[in-house]
């Protein structure tokens, strides 16, 4: 199947999902991309930390997302010392089949069965988060409260992420 089908799909399944909480009207699509922090808070006029982006993880097999602000990234002691083992992103080419999403538009909205998903608490720093909406050119305007209300398979707020060190 062809990416920009599988992503069209993809985006079907969130919209879908999304009317079960009248927010499928509420998703936000551009012309170009928002597939990385830096580009969807550019396309959006946001702060990086604004962007509630999705970390694909292997944790012991299963799989597990980790959404925290886009201007942070997992801390290696903060997450063996919550999930008991090292962090493992997903390989770029299994993460369509394990999670439902291509990279670049994971979101915690219409996931593959079993995937559970934690919001990491870098989020409240923030009044409003914009997650992907399944595909990379796509996001949602949500408060950290309305995102734990419609996360699938929401299972806790974890800290886990830290700030990424300025260049």
């Amino acid at each position: 199947m062809s990416i920009e089908r599988e992503n069209a799909m993809s985006i079907e399944n969130v919209r879908e999902y999304l009317k079960r909480f009248s927010k499928d009207k509420d998703i936000l699509e551009f012309d170009s991309s928002s597939a990385t922090v830096s580009l969807a808070a550019a396309v959006l006029g946001v702060g990086e930390g604004n962007i509630a982006k999705s970390l694909s993880l292997d944790l012991k097999g299963d799989t597990v997302l980790v959404i925290c602000a886009g201007d942070r990234k997992i801390d290696n002691h903060k997450f063996k010392e919550c999930f008991g083992t090292k962090a493992k992103m997903l390989p770029f080419d299994e993460t369509l089949e394990r999670t439902g999403h291509m990279a670049g538009g994971v979101c915690p909205f219409a996931l593959k069965e079993g995937v559970r998903s934690y919001l990491d608490v870098s989020l409240k720093d923030f009044e409003n988060v914009y997650p992907a909406c399944g595909s990379p050119n796509s996001a949602i305007k949500l408060t950290p409260d309305e995102l734990e209300k419609i996360c699938e398979n929401f299972s806790g707020w974890v800290d886990v992420a830290v700030r990424k060190a300025q260049d």
